[in-house]
C-alpha cells in the first residue's frame, strides 16, 4: 500500500505537473468499477457533483489525496494496496485505456485504469488499480474536516510542529508492540509496513518491542529516524517493490535505500547477520536478529 512518501510523490507531482491540473475543471468521469466510487453510491450522481468544478488545491492528509474544489466540495482519493493518479491523455482501445504517449505508461501495472476523469486542460487524470480496492469520495469539504475519522488522524511526522515532546506523548500514551503503534494513523499519520520496518532498523529496536520498554535514548532514535526516513523516501520518490508507480508512471527509488523491507535470508547491511521475518498482529515485520535485540 502506497504510504506517506508515495502519497506526497503523487500530490508534489499533481501541484508542479504541466499542463497545470490546479485551476482546471473536470468536464467528465468514467468508470467500468463503480464500487471504487464510495460516496455518492450512484456513479451518475457522481459525475454530475463533480462535473465543471475547479481544482483549486491539491493536498495530502496522511495516506488520502484531497483535491479541494469549488463549490465547496473536495475529492478524497486514498489508493489502497495497488493504485496510483495517473496524468496524461489516453484512449480507448479494444475495451482497455491506451496512453498516447509511449513509454512506462505503457508498463502494464499502469494499465489497470477503472476511473479516468477529463479535465478542461485537454488531459486526463486516470486511476490505475489492479486489484480494485481504492476508495473514491466527493464531500461537501468542511463535513470532510469535521469527520470523525478524519479528526482522529494523528499528526504529520513530516510537519514542523511534529517535534520530540509531541511524538514521545503520543507514543508513551499507546500500550502494544512499537512496529504497530508506529503504523497506528491515529498515533502517527502516514506510516504503514514498509517504513515502519525500515525506521526500527536504522534505529535499532527490535519490532516487538513493548513500547512500555522502551528509554528515552531509544525515544530519540525512533523519532529521529521518522523524520529522516520519510524525508529520504520522499526524496527518493516513494518505493515501487509492488504496484506503486508516480503521475507519469514511473518508479519511484527508494529500493536503493531499503534496508531490511522483504530482505528475509539476505544479510544484514550493518553487521552481516541473516534479517528475519515475523508475524506481528498480522503484518510481516523485518528485522535484524543481532542489531535489533528484543
Amino acid at each position: 500500500m502506497p504510504e506517506l512518501p508515495e502519497v506526497e510523490t503523487i500530490v508534489r507531482d499533481l501541484n508542479s505537473r504541466a499542463p497545470k491540473i490546479l485551476g482546471a475543471c473536470f468536464v467528465d468521469a468514467w468508470t467500468d468499477a463503480p464500487k471504487i466510487i464510495k460516496k455518492p453510491k450512484n456513479f451518475s450522481d457522481f459525475k454530475k457533483q463533480i462535473r465543471a468544478k475547479k481544482i483549486k488545491k491539491i493536498w495530502r492528509r496522511a495516506k488520502n489525496i484531497i483535491f479541494d474544489l469549488s463549490g465547496g466540495l473536495s475529492l478524497l482519493v486514498h489508493q489502497k494496496m495497488t493504485g496510483h493518479l495517473l496524468y496524461s491523455k489516453w484512449q480507448m482501445a479494444n475495451g482497455r485505456w491506451q496512453p498516447l504517449k509511449k513509454g512506462v505508461l505503457q508498463d502494464s501495472v499502469n494499465l489497470y485504469i477503472h476511473l479516468m476523469f477529463w479535465l478542461d486542460n485537454g488531459f486526463m487524470l486516470g486511476l490505475s488499480d489492479l486489484r480494485k480496492f481504492a476508495k473514491v469520495e466527493l464531500w461537501n469539504t468542511a463535513e470532510l474536516i469535521n469527520l470523525k475519522e478524519f479528526k482522529e488522524l494523528g499528526p504529520e511526522p513530516l510537519d514542523k510542529s511534529f517535534t520530540f515532546k509531541k511524538f514521545e506523548e503520543a507514543i508513551t500514551k499507546k500500550k502494544g508492540k512499537i512496529k504497530q503503534v508506529l503504523m497506528d494513523q491515529k498515533i502517527i499519520a502516514g506510516i504503514g509496513n514498509i517504513y515502519s520496518d525500515e525506521i526500527l532498523w536504522r534505529a535499532k529496536i527490535h519490532p516487538a518491542k513493548n513500547v512500555s520498554g522502551l528509554d528515552g535514548k531509544e525515544l530519540k532514535s525512533i523519532y529521529r529516524n521518522v523524520k529522516k526516513v520519510l524525508k529520504t523516501a520522499v526524496g527518493l520518490r516513494g518505493e515501487s517493490f509492488s504496484d506503486y508507480r508516480d503521475t507519469e508512471g514511473r518508479k519511484g527509488n527508494f529500493d536503493k535505500a531499503r534496508m531490511v523491507y522483504q530482505r528475509k535470508g539476505e544479510k544484514c547491511r550493518r553487521c552481516g547477520a541473516v534479517i528475519k521475518k515475523l508475524k506481528i498482529g498480522g503484518r510481516s515485520a523485518h528485522f535484524c536478529p543481532h542489531c535489533q535485540l528484543l
